[in-house]
């Protein structure tokens, strides 16, 4: 069965600068360029009709498009890194979005989520890195900003139960009006 969540996709363009930003860092595991995302609502593993349900849910959603940027690298486990992350910039039409996404999961019965959400697009998994190794990574590339990326569309990916992530496949595709 599938594992579900709901992203914004990354240019291939800036998917390309955030490749650039790998290796220098023992115990990390490098996303693909191909499979960077960032997760607007994890849905998890589902039978058929309820992602038959969820996918239409989704059908509904009215919003307009927006642009947004990637502002800075972070790592994600505190004193245990477990994650090195480009932060998105904080948008209302970002936030806006995630939050009825939000809504709707709820109202299909889905528990709510877990963790505050912080936009961001995972580059590296981390194991066994000291936080001192990644403080270091993060410092010497501490002025990474993306330019402006037009956002026209979500996503409802699947991905199979895999170690790093991926590949993900984009089951439907949902425009966000101009």
């Amino acid at each position: 069965m599938p594992r579900l969540f709901t992203a914004l996709e990354i240019p291939a363009a800036l998917g390309e600068s955030l490749s650039m930003l790998r290796g220098g860092l023992q115990g990390a595991r490098w996303i693909d360029p191909e499979n960077y995302h960032l997760t607007l609502r994890f849905i998890g593993d589902v039978d058929a009709v309820l992602a038959g349900e969820i996918a239409d849910l989704l059908g509904r959603v009215r919003r307009g498009g927006f642009e947004m940027r990637l502002d800075g690298l972070s790592s994600f486990g505190g004193r245990k890194p477990r994650a090195v992350v480009a932060s998105a910039a904080p948008s209302r039409p970002v936030l806006e979005l995630q939050a009825e996404l939000e809504r709707l999961m709820r109202r299909v019965g889905l528990e709510p989520e877990g963790r505050k959400f912080t936009p961001h697009v995972t580059l590296a998994r981390l194991r066994d890195a000291s936080s001192r190794d990644v403080a270091d990574y993060l410092a010497i590339r501490a002025g990474f900003r993306s330019q402006p990326f037009p956002i026209s569309r979500f996503v409802l990916f699947s991905s199979r139960d895999s170690v790093g992530g991926g590949p993900y496949v984009v089951e439907a595709a949902y425009p966000l009006a101009a």
